[in-house]
């Protein structure tokens, strides 16, 4: 874990968030700044900067499997749901500490665009 990540602060409890599911190696809770009606980040409890950087596969697979369980819970599995994860700078990864936003309780558009700077 790093000691200034928000992330990891979050997993460690020293910065309180919105949980709403755990499992051995991953949390998920609600984003700050949702930009669905369910907006929920899926994180491992081990600190990893990005995918790129990820080496451990059962690690994302139970993030990735945390991703699906919140999807049940909140109700959106059925109608459908967007996981995303960002990765790096062009990728949108603003964090640096893996995750995955489940996104979903209204219907998505495709394709995201990139910025227009």
């Amino acid at each position: 874990m790093s000691d200034s990540c928000l992330f990891c602060r979050i997993v460690r409890r020293e910065i309180p968030a919105a949980i709403v599911a755990e499992s051995a190696h991953a949390l998920a809770f609600r984003d700050i700044a949702p930009q669905a009606p369910v907006h929920v980040l899926v994180i491992p409890k081990a600190h990893v900067a990005s995918l790129d950087a990820a080496t451990d596969g059962a690690m994302l697979g139970d993030v990735a499997l945390l991703a699906a369980a919140v999807a049940r819970q909140e109700g959106i599995a059925e109608s459908g749901y967007r996981a995303v994860m960002n990765t790096n700078g062009d990728g949108g990864q603003t964090v640096h500490h893996l995750h995955m936003h489940v996104l979903g309780g209204v219907a998505l558009g495709w394709p995201p665009f990139p910025s227009r700077s």
